[in-house]
């Protein structure tokens, strides 16, 4: 359940959509709440398997899909060094098996009322400041998240997951599944799974899991 290889814990949000089953409720409380003020409280991304955050990682550890340096531009690959690789798909990625996607108490949201029905989004910090399109959404949830208890896990950079004003995390079923991510679990990951750079992940555990993986209040 927490490496996102199970799915037992899930329930349909929508027809595109799951998430943990006891996150359901609050979160239509709080998307009744924001229709109040004309937001169209939508979800991007909910629960992300373990299998698709692999494929994910493993394309851009191969310079499939490309690297982003901190203002989301895209970076040579073949002039970073696998550690560099690492930083670079971290910063805006999770490890297979440690994407709190995983655990269907996170999603990714957006306002359906601000955008017109084509709108292609993008999910980058400038749709959600002033005069982005959810920048209501954003002042919203700044005010009114917490009393659902949702809250932003990746609100402030601090030097490793790069700031995602759209990640809202349910925080009372979240710090239930925060405690596993230690390095015994990180590592079993690294051992059984057919991860591109994974020797490199090893022989630098310890900033990785402290930079990237614990849980965002402790760093």
């Amino acid at each position: 359940m927490v490496s996102g290889q199970t799915q037992c814990h899930l329930a349909n949000l929508n027809d595109a959509c799951q998430l943990h089953a006891d996150v359901i409720a609050p979160f239509r409380s709080m998307q009744k709440s924001a229709a109040q003020q004309g937001i169209d409280l939508q979800v991007a991304s909910g629960f992300r398997s373990y299998d698709r955050q692999l494929a994910i990682w493993n394309a851009k550890a191969s310079g499939q899909k490309p690297l982003l340096d901190d203002q989301g531009q895209p970076v040579p690959f073949e002039g970073l060094s696998d550690l560099e690789k690492i930083y670079a798909i971290m910063r805006w990625s999770a490890l297979p098996g440690c994407s709190r996607h995983h655990w269907g108490t996170d999603l990714d949201a957006w306002d359906a009322s601000a955008v017109s029905a084509d709108y292609q989004l993008q999910l980058v910090p400038e749709e959600y400041q002033p005069h982005g399109p959810f920048y209501k959404l954003a002042c919203w949830l700044d005010e009114h998240a917490a009393s659902y208890g949702f809250v932003r896990p990746f609100a402030v950079d601090k030097g490793g997951v790069a700031p995602e004003p759209w990640h809202l995390s349910y925080l009372p079923l979240a710090t239930q599944f925060e405690v596993y991510l230690s390095s015994t679990f990180v590592k079993k990951i690294l051992d059984n799974a057919p991860l591109v750079l994974g020797d490199a992940l090893k022989n630098s555990l310890d900033d990785i899991l402290e930079r990237f993986i614990c849980p965002p209040s402790q760093r």
